[in-house]
């Protein structure tokens, strides 16, 4: 029983440490499609825009 609780316990611990990293790789993802739709969306009005 021992052997479970102290492998329960290090799981854990990696989880609380693992978890904000989790979290700001989520959010650096997150940035980064939003930016890769904004210089697609970009290049196509520049596609599409009459030079005078």
């Amino acid at each position: 029983m021992n052997t479970y609780l102290a492998f329960a316990a290090v799981i854990a611990f990696f989880l609380v440490i693992a978890a904000p990293v989790l979290v700001g790789l989520a959010h650096e993802r997150r940035i980064d499609r939003q930016l890769r739709a904004a210089r697609a969306a970009e290049a196509a009005r520049d596609e599409w825009v009459i030079a005078a």
